[in-house]
């Protein structure tokens, strides 16, 4: 029989090759590309799975079953994290343990059904209210930030890391350089919001890497100081504003003047169709408007 010693020792040495494993996982990710904030969201997530492993005995990556997943994830839901971050949490994990099983770390891909997300009606402005934001903007700054961000749907990331350089004011072309997963694309702005730009422009540094949206002392702006800065435009409203409502307003705001589903999935950088869905709001309004005009009884009976 094994001494405590020796057993000690082996699951050590099991520790490490299930450290190595989830070293070698990181490294893939970044042999991939993969943005400076989806390494960081990796690490969180799968890194806290594989400390919750270790401390359930699992020291090597061929123990690990759909039932520790499963069990994990229960976990997570009994400290009260939101639906949506559980399946962030559980996309991760799948991640992880496909590339366990790509790799040979273990021999079988271990499968786990996804957690579900409930369908909330996400909050979002409607024309009135959008232009009550903006009539509380109390200077050029805020005035170029909500309009910029509600008339091109760009992410919280994308606008911190806008440049002078990367935007064509007379064509009203805005090149997103490094939206999310590292992809380009180009996105569109109108002449309010341009003209908002260059009101703005004359009164900060504007060199081709200048960043557009820049602190009182004109440095880069961060995701902090972003959400800050809505906060305080939207206290002025009476709403709480932030980055992804007015992304969700755009969607909303832009399919309700008539564009075409296929363009907005393009401007606001989504690989899918099913993506764009979740960022569209079918108010009672929408969905009144839409059946006094198709109804089948009214319309042809």
């Amino acid at each position: 029989m094994s001494s405590s010693k020796e057993t000690k020792q082996k699951w050590a040495l099991a520790s490490i090759e299930l450290q190595e494993a989830y070293t070698d996982f990181i490294l893939s990710r970044q042999a991939m590309l993969c943005s400076e904030q989806t390494m960081r969201w990796y690490g969180f997530t799968t890194g806290r799975f594989v400390s919750w492993l270790e401390g359930c005995n699992v020291h090597h990556p061929t123990q690990i079953t759909a039932r520790h997943v499963r069990l994990h994830l229960a976990e997570l839901v009994g400290h009260g994290m939101k639906d949506s971050s559980i399946n962030g949490h559980a996309r991760a994990i799948r991640t992880f343990v496909r590339f366990l099983y790509s790799e040979g770390y273990h021999p079988d891909e271990v499968k786990f059904r996804m957690p579900t997300i409930s369908k909330k009606r996400l909050p979002v402005l409607d024309a009135d209210e959008l232009r009550h934001v903006i009539s509380v903007c109390k200077n050029p700054r805020d005035l170029a930030l909500v309009l910029l961000m509600a008339d091109t749907g760009i992410r919280r990331a994308e606008l911190c890391a806008l440049n002078w350089a990367d935007l064509d004011i007379s064509k009203g072309l805005i090149a997103i350089r490094e939206g999310k997963g590292g992809k380009f694309r180009t996105v569109m702005a109108g002449v309010k919001t341009r003209r908002a730009l260059l009101k703005y422009r004359r009164l900060v540094a504007s060199e081709a890497t200048q960043p557009v949206i820049q602190t009182q002392t004109g440095g880069r702006m961060t995701h902090p100081g972003l959400r800050s800065m809505l906060l305080r435009i939207g206290k002025r409203a009476g709403i709480r504003l932030s980055a992804h409502m007015l992304r969700r307003t755009f969607a909303t705001l832009s399919l309700r003047a008539g564009m075409n589903p296929l363009h907005l999935q393009g401007l606001l950088g989504h690989t899918s169709l099913e993506m764009t869905n979740h960022y569209v709001q079918m108010l009672d309004d929408d969905l009144q408007v839409a059946h006094r005009a198709f109804g089948p009884i009214d319309n042809h009976l």
